[in-house]
C-alpha cells in the first residue's frame, strides 16, 4: 500500500501540464465517434476534393483515363496526348532529378541561426495532420497521434524551445476524429519532449486560419515577433500568411525535401522514380497549388 502511494505521488508530480493535456483530450465526447455535420466545412472539403483530383497520383491517373476513354471514342490524337501527358506528369513528379529541381525554388530559407532565434518572442509550430489510428497511445489521445509531418515540426520546435526558453504556441484544428492537431501536438511536446505549451489554437483548418486564429492568442500576449516552425517547402506560404496578420516572422524551417542542385555534383543524376521522390513531388505540387489558391483569394 505504501509503495502504491509513493508511485501515485510521483506520477502526480511529474509533468502536471502533460497530464492535464492527456486528461483534456480523454474527456472529449466518447459516446458519438462521428462528428456532427458542420455546413461551414463544405468549402474546406470542396477544396480538398479539387486538390485531390489535381495532385498526384489522382491527377496524372485521371489524365491517362481520360485519354484512354477518348481513344475508345475514336479521338486518337487528343486521347494519346492526354494519356502520354499523364504518364509524363507521373514521371516528372516522382523522379529524383525533376523533383529536386522543383524544390530548389520552393525551399529558399536557410536554417534559423541562434542570433535570429534570440530576437523572437515566441515559437509557433504549425500542425501538418494527424494519424487517426494509433491504438498504441491508448486513452491519452483516444487512439490518435500526430502524423509524420507534424512530428517533424514538433521535434524541431521542441529543440528550439529548449535552446531559447521561448514560449510555444501550437496550432491545428480537427476536421475529423476526436482530437485537434493542437491537442495532439501539446501532448507530444509535454509528455514526450518535456516542453510546456503556452498557447494551443484548436480551430484552424488550413494555413491561413493557422495565422488568423493564432494571432488572437499572440497579440493578446503582446507578441509581435515569432519564430515560425514548419517544413521548408511550406515556409514561404506560411510566412506570407503570418506577415499578413502583422507579425515579424523569423523563419525556422525544418525537413528540407530537396537535395539541392542535382546537376552541380557532376555525377549522373538519378532519373528513376522512387517512393521518397514521389512523396516530395506531391508536397511540392501541393504547395504550388496552395500558393496559387491563396494568391487568387486575396
Amino acid at each position: 500500500m505504501g509503495l502504491s502511494v509513493i508511485i501515485l505521488a510521483r506520477c502526480a508530480n511529474h509533468n502536471a501540464n502533460a497530464l492535464q493535456t492527456a486528461c483534456k483530450i480523454t474527456s472529449q465526447d466518447r459516446k458519438d465517434p462521428l462528428m456532427p455535420f458542420d455546413p461551414s466545412l463544405i468549402p474546406f472539403w470542396l477544396k480538398k476534393t479539387v486538390s485531390l483530383m489535381l495532385l498526384p497520383p489522382s491527377g496524372p491517373l485521371l489524365l491517362i483515363v481520360a485519354g484512354l476513354w477518348l481513344l475508345h471514342r475514336q479521338r486518337r490524337r487528343i486521347g494519346l496526348s492526354l494519356a502520354w501527358g499523364g504518364v509524363l506528369m507521373s514521371l516528372v513528379l516522382s523522379s529524383p532529378l525533376t523533383v529536386s529541381l522543383m524544390l530548389m525554388a520552393q525551399e529558399p530559407d536557410p536554417p534559423v541561426t541562434p542570433a535570429e532565434l534570440q530576437r523572437a518572442e515566441a515559437i509557433v509550430i504549425l500542425g501538418g495532420g494527424k494519424r487517426s489510428r494509433a491504438p498504441e497511445y491508448g486513452n491519452e489521445t483516444l487512439g490518435e497521434t500526430v502524423n509524420r509531418l507534424t512530428l517533424e515540426r514538433v521535434r524541431y520546435g521542441a529543440r528550439l524551445a529548449r535552446e531559447s526558453g521561448l514560449p510555444v504556441l501550437v496550432t491545428g484544428g480537427a476536421v475529423y476524429g476526436h482530437s485537434s492537431e493542437a491537442d495532439l501536438m501539446q501532448a507530444a511536446l509535454e509528455i514526450d519532449f518535456n516542453i510546456p505549451v503556452r498557447w494551443a489554437e484548436r480551430s484552424a483548418r488550413d494555413t491561413r486560419e493557422n495565422a488568423r486564429l493564432s494571432a488572437v492568442h499572440l497579440k493578446a500576449a503582446g507578441v509581435q515577433r515569432i519564430a515560425l516552425v514548419t517544413h521548408a517547402v511550406h515556409m514561404p506560404r506560411a510566412r506570407a500568411e503570418f506577415e499578413a496578420e502583422g507579425f515579424e516572422v523569423i523563419a525556422a524551417p525544418t525537413s528540407w525535401l530537396g537535395t539541392g542542385n542535382p546537376l552541380a555534383s557532376g555525377e549522373l543524376p538519378d532519373l528513376l522514380p522512387t517512393a521518397n521522390s514521389a512523396y516530395a513531388g506531391w508536397l511540392a505540387s501541393h504547395e504550388l497549388l496552395g500558393r496559387l489558391a491563396y494568391r487568387l483569394s486575396r
